[in-house]
């Protein structure tokens, strides 16, 4: 039999013996007639169950007859996770109730366990879908019902180790605090060919000459865990990775967050953990650690697992390929009553209890939010309270985590609402759009947050000597209406530079890792298939790797700038630096001048190299740069690249340049179409959508042009797929708001900001142009739109509305023979797609053309 999810879930505590009970379980709502199938360890509301019942609360019953013969003294049914109230029946005989939806239920079956024959597994999961005090996080973007993460049985001998605390120090130090079942003689721990042992439930271990573990050098000792009592052996395969969390003041005054002992930049992504087909739980163990190298291949060095417990196999994943991990503990979203704080304080002590020998796990975040936190109406800022008595709860769970694990950062809450209680780092959310509202942001936060600032801390309490950084951002909530399915790349590249040039902040936290059911801010898509950002077309090589790097160079500029032909342009550089790999080293920034004119021709210009040396973390001014603009009509790139002496590139950046000058030949403006069929003029005139076979027509007077020699039809177009928005008056009434999660799979076409971003699914069209009676057909690969759609961000007039941004075409170029000018001197030009297509101006797209007609010669 095919058993889904078949690798053991717990690395981190394996025993020898032991049964994967995942795959079809007989199962039935409300009664236990068990008149279904259903596949765990999925969800019943999630389509890999089998059953797909999204709406449907209440009891699931489950049934398995299973047989199984153990060797040892005590068996075990483990249940990953099941949600909400679980009660377990083992041969008629009922044997454990939980409450709680994300920590593992573990029920001894061995007094009722029929050895040698049949034995009836029964669980009763009831799920009612009360969000006022289930820990229930994000499960608007689908719910989990029911049993969600692998079942098993487990052997362990009548005298056992039940939990324990690990515990690494830099310097080699290793320590086991143990919880046993039963009596001992021994307890023994062998890790890295080293061997202790000792007769209480405290051992230390020390590891000579320690490969510690970090994002670059994720360094694992794997080894077992031994309780000996009378002969008999209990034993549990585990690991750690050696590694310290910490911070410290450098010498630039500012407090950043430590790996072993160094400052580390925390590149991190916000992890909704959720996928179309398994909802919270990945299809296959496969996934598990696919996910992990996906943010691995973006240079990211660590994720924000968003108000779940992740998977444990996944959290393996993280400690074995090296992703730092921010754990959020599940939320509800009711008041906090005595209910819900009680069931609360249970929770994050499960989750906690579970999770906390991962060394990827770096950072605990107990709310987010002040979800759960308000009293009265929490969508309601007039009336709703976050009180005095509830502040000093959460201050009570701080302090409380802090006691569990003194060695991982601890925060009260991630804010929204400028209201940190106590917390080891002051980290704040914002969604902004527009190079000049994210850099007012950014400083802003960083001016205001000082020791003893009041600032994004509730009344009465002040900012400790702590590190800042964000902890979610990015555009999709900076628009209105948000963002929806739009090119994030551009916003991502200046975003990016504006932290790093702000010396107080030691990371960030970009929402988000996937797209999701509403949401469409992702470095992936929901499928998994990437997006295209573009930026190797500024600068080669350039990937999103560069942006992640700990030696960041930031120019401090806008990302593109309007400039003069042959005006002088001065750029002034920075290393941001969280690594000391290359303090004090000669280093060199080499800068290069390219740039493209309006028949697309490329051009490189001046380049220019700088010897660069820093001693210290956080920001150094690097000095400036500066080039001639071209003297003609251009849009211009400033390469940057930062290099070892041996010309190792360090990391890769640009600054694009609008450069302003008269056109050659006729430029023909696009207001001045005639239309069949469905056209739409937007970014101020500058870009002309003909949707599905519409027919585009222009007579374009030539003037004094030579014809002699012929001409040259030069303009970018690109293909231009029909969104739901193109036509509002077909919108559905009952649309619901798309900010919201509440399980609305949206048409993200019906989002007035979208136009989607450039991915690994193209959208073709034939484009025919007849220019006085002369054919030409070519095809238009894409309606693309990332970051090199540089102009149609440049010049979008309003920062909370996208006006198809970063949208861009290709160039297209029609010789037209001096015989097909009539004496008229006027060209009729005709254009029409079988599927749309969109025409880009001059200051629209990606290339500085519009639709122009020049003399050749």
């Amino acid at each position: 039999m095919n058993i889904p999810k078949p690798m053991h879930p717990r690395p981190d505590k394996k025993r020898t013996n032991w049964q994967n009970l995942n795959g079809p379980w007989q199962f039935s709502f409300d009664e236990p007639i068990f008149d279904k199938t259903i596949t765990v360890p999925f969800s019943w509301a999630a389509p890999l169950s089998g059953v797909h019942e999204e709406d449907k609360t209440g009891k699931g019953f489950y049934r398995k007859v299973v047989r199984y013969t153990p060797t040892l003294a005590k068996l075990f049914l483990i249940i990953g996770a099941s949600d909400y109230t679980t009660e377990v029946y083992v041969n008629g005989e009922k044997l454990a109730t939980h409450q709680g939806g994300y920590a593992p239920i573990e029920v001894e079956v061995t007094s009722v366990w029929n050895k040698n024959g049949d034995n009836e597994i029964i669980v009763i999961a009831e799920d009612l879908d009360n969000k006022d005090y289930q820990t229930y996080g994000k499960q608007g973007y689908g719910n989990i019902r029911g049993i969600w993460q692998t079942v098993y049985l487990e052997e362990r001998p009548a005298n056992y180790i039940d939990h324990v605390v690990i515990r690494t120090e830099c310097s080699g130090k290793v320590t086991f605090d143990f919880k046993t079942v039963g009596e001992f003689d021994l307890l023994e721990a062998t890790f890295g060919g080293v061997t202790v042992w000792g007769k209480d439930n405290h051992l230390e271990l020390t590891i000579a000459e320690p490969k510690l573990w970090s994002p670059d050098e994720p360094n694992l000792y794997e080894g077992t865990l031994r309780l000996h009592k009378d002969g008999v052996v209990d034993v549990v395969e585990s690991y750690f990775g050696i590694r310290e969390v910490g911070t410290i003041k450098c010498e630039n005054g500012c407090r950043y967050v430590t790996l072993n002992g160094k400052p580390i930049y925390i590149n991190s992504t916000l992890d909704q953990s959720f996928n179309p087909w398994g909802f919270f739980t990945l299809p296959t163990n496969e996934e598990e650690e696919t996910e992990i190298l996906r943010m691995k291949k973006l240079g990211l060095n660590s994720a924000r697992i968003h108000i779940k417990t992740e998977e444990p196999l996944k959290l393996y994943y993280a400690d074995k390929h090296g992703l730092m991990i921010i754990q959020d503990i599940p939320c509800f979203w009711g008041e906090p009553n005595e209910k819900a704080r009680t069931l609360f304080d249970e929770q994050m002590v499960e989750c906690m209890r579970r999770d906390i020998n991962h060394p990827a796990i770096v950072h605990w975040v107990l709310y987010n939010e002040t979800w759960g936190l308000f009293t009265g109406d929490r969508t309601d800022a007039k009336n709703r309270s976050y009180t005095k008595e509830t502040q000093e709860w959460v201050r009570k769970n701080y302090h409380l985590a802090k006691a569990m694990d003194p060695t991982r950062l601890v925060e009260d809450n991630s804010p929204c609402n400028y209201d940190h209680v106590e917390t080891d780092i002051n980290t704040w959310h914002f969604y902004s759009n527009g190079y000049g509202p994210v850099k007012e942001v950014i400083s802003s936060f960083a001016e205001k947050s000082f020791v003893g600032s009041t600032f994004n801390y509730t009344e009465g309490n002040t900012m400790a000597d702590v590190p800042l950084m964000n902890s979610e951002c990015g555009n999709v909530w900076g628009i209105d209406g948000n963002a929806g399915d739009s090119d994030m790349a551009w916003h991502y590249h200046y975003m990016i530079n504006q932290f790093r040039l702000t010396e107080k902040l030691c990371g960030f936290v970009f929402t988000e890792f996937h797209d999701v059911i509403n949401e469409f801010n992702g470095y992936y898509r929901i499928d998994n298939s990437e997006k295209i950002f573009g930026y190797d077309a500024y600068v080669p090589g350039m990937s999103m790797v560069d942006l992640h790097a700990q030696d960041f160079l930031a120019c401090d500029m806008a990302p593109m700038t309007t400039v003069k032909a042959g005006e002088t342009i001065s750029l002034p550089l920075f290393v941001s630096s969280f690594t000391d790999e290359n303090h004090g080293k000669d280093m060199l920034v080499r800068a290069e001048l390219w740039y493209a004119d309006g028949d697309g021709a490329e051009h490189f210009g001046d380049s220019k190299l700088l010897p660069v040396s820093w001693n210290a973390y956080g920001l150094t001014s690097l000095g400036k740069v500066t080039f001639a603009a071209p003297n003609q009509d251009a849009v211009a790139v400033v390469r940057l690249y930062l290099e070892t002496a041996c010309g190792k590139i360090v990391m890769r950046n640009f600054v694009c340049f609008d450069v302003a000058d008269s056109a050659k030949g006729v430029v023909v403006s696009l207001k001045d179409a005639r239309t069949e069929g469905d056209a739409i003029l937007c970014q101020k005139g500058e870009k002309l959508n003909l949707l599905g076979t519409g027919k585009v027509y222009f007579d374009v007077a030539l003037g004094d042009l030579d014809v002699s020699k012929g001409l040259e039809l030069v303009f970018e177009a690109s293909a231009r797929e029909e969104f739901s928005h193109d036509h509002p008056e077909n919108l559905r009434d009952d649309v619901r708001d798309a900010n919201y999660m509440l399980g609305y799979k949206v048409d993200r076409g019906e989002n007035k900001n979208c136009y989607y971003m450039t991915d690994e699914t193209p959208y073709p069209t034939n484009l025919v142009v007849t220019v006085n009676d002369k054919i030409m057909k070519t095809q238009l690969a894409d309606a693309p739109a990332d970051a090199r759609g540089c102009l149609s961000w440049h010049y979008q007039e309003n920062d909370r509305k996208l006006d198809e941004a970063g949208s861009y075409g290709y160039l297209v170029s029609m010789m037209i023979p001096a015989d097909l000018v009539g004496e008229d001197k006027t060209l009729k030009i005709e254009m029409q797609s079988d599927c749309g297509f969109a025409l880009y101006g001059r200051k629209s797209g990606r290339y500085p053309t519009g639709l122009r007609v020049a003399a050749r010669g």
